[in-house]
């Protein structure tokens, strides 16, 4: 691919609606995992019970399971809408509801209502990932999905910045309950989305019954793959980010014991993940057009490994902003790398034709360390400490690379499937 060729897909319109799809899509899943745990601890929650809270995020793994219906019905509440753009309608209110509500709770005696707002939150959540993944995979020309799934990701990253960066701050001078409602707001970039773009043309691939939703994705991957690969690969995504993700489960809460103030986080810690994670994400793409995906995972894998153990650093020294905001910055660098390389692995191991199904069922996969494993990460801070924590979470890292020798060995150069 040659540069005029980039620039000419970078300015056009299915682009664009790439950078809608990744703030709307990224907006609640940051709410749930930087906003509400640096909420609860202001509030005297206990660590243990804040990494329980990770649970919250189970409908992320489990999304698999209602993604055939998404293909098979469309909302009647809106009949214009299509089939696609009548989930993302209804799914983005009722987010923008939900995530206003949460600020009339008091953490002190209504946890557990918070709790199940919070599962309500991630399940509406985890269901328009599933259609605007869907959407996206549909309006993208093959030549454009790696292009396209980078600008998605880098602006899901984008929209962290509203509720760990902007509401942190707010919180300091706001009551909850504003701090929320105004969060809230910014659902309406997916709403304004959804109002402006059209229903993709490319009908004839819906499956017909929801019986045929539900079987064919699953027999064509294990049909294409050959059971003992798809199930490597399978492996592979649930643990290649498995360290990465238990490092960062606490982040808000470990800046916080090291005494560092929510406006300290939101200014530095906050912008020193973002950026350099959408560099790494840029430069990521760029590098894969030269050396291929398969190298890079392994490339990229290391660095994120090597990166885990700064946070391990910054619990031993526990001061000095200069060194939070380096050590943050070189972690987010090793995650905004590994995410390129780690997306478009996923995006070549699905088939167009169930593209929907497929990638619900992978990038569940990749979400169940966030939620299943990192719910135990308070358990073993509190029994262990911070910086042994650490440790753990690098040698956690490991048997995902390994996976790599069969998945995506060093000098193979596999291309996506017809």
């Amino acid at each position: 691919m040659n540069s005029p060729t980039i620039r000419q897909a970078l300015l056009n319109r299915r682009m664009l609606i790439c950078i809608f799809t990744g703030f709307a899509s990224g907006m609640p899943l940051y709410l749930l995992i930087s906003l509400v745990p640096a909420w609860l601890r202001t509030e005297g929650v206990g660590l243990k019970e804040i990494g329980f809270f990770a649970l919250i995020g189970l409908p992320y793994t489990w999304k698999f399971f209602w993604s055939p219906l998404l293909d098979r019905y469309q909302i009647s509440f809106f009949p214009r809408f299509g089939l696609r753009r009548s989930w993302m309608m209804a799914t983005q209110v009722l987010l923008f509801l939900s995530i206003a509500s949460l600020g009339f709770f008091d953490p002190t005696t209504q946890l557990w209502s918070i709790a199940w707002l919070c599962v309500a939150i991630a399940f509406l959540s985890a269901t328009q990932d599933i259609v605007l993944d869907a959407y996206r995979r549909q309006i993208l020309p093959d030549n454009e999905l790696g292009l396209g799934n980078s600008i998605h990701v880098n602006a899901y990253r984008i929209a962290g910045l509203v509720p760990g960066s902007l509401s942190l701050i707010l919180a300091d001078s706001l009551p909850w309950q504003q701090v929320f409602f105004i969060t809230a707001g910014f659902m309406f970039m997916g709403i304004g989305l959804t109002l402006s773009i059209t229903e993709p043309q490319s009908h004839k691939r819906h499956p017909t019954t929801l019986e045929k939703a539900i079987v064919e994705p699953f027999k064509e991957f294990f049909t294409r793959q050959g059971v003992k690969q798809a199930s490597l690969i399978l492996a592979f995504m649930l643990l290649y980010k498995l360290g990465d993700s238990m490092a960062t489960a606490l982040a808000t809460p470990f800046y916080l014991d090291l005494g560092f103030s929510m406006t300290q986080i939101g200014y530095i810690a906050k912008h020193a993940a973002l950026w350099p994670m959408i560099f790494g994400g840029i430069l990521g793409g760029i590098l894969m057009l030269k050396i291929g995906i398969n190298r890079a995972l392994w490339l990229f894998g290391l660095v994120q490994i090597i990166s885990i153990l700064g946070f391990a650093v910054l619990a031993n020294i526990g001061e000095g902003l200069w060194l939070l905001g380096l050590v943050i910055s070189f972690e987010y660098l090793g995650v905004g790398l590994g995410t390129a390389a780690f997306v478009a692995f996923i995006a070549r191991s699905t088939h167009p034709a169930f593209a929907a199904t497929q990638l619900a069922l992978f990038t569940a996969l990749t979400a169940v360390p966030r939620t299943v494993a990192s719910s135990a990460t308070g358990i073993i801070v509190e029994g262990v400490g911070w910086e042994n924590f650490f440790y753990l979470c690098t040698v956690l890292a490991i048997p995902g690379m390994l996976l790599l020798f069969k998945v995506a060995p060093w000098n193979s150069s596999q291309e996506p499937d017809a």
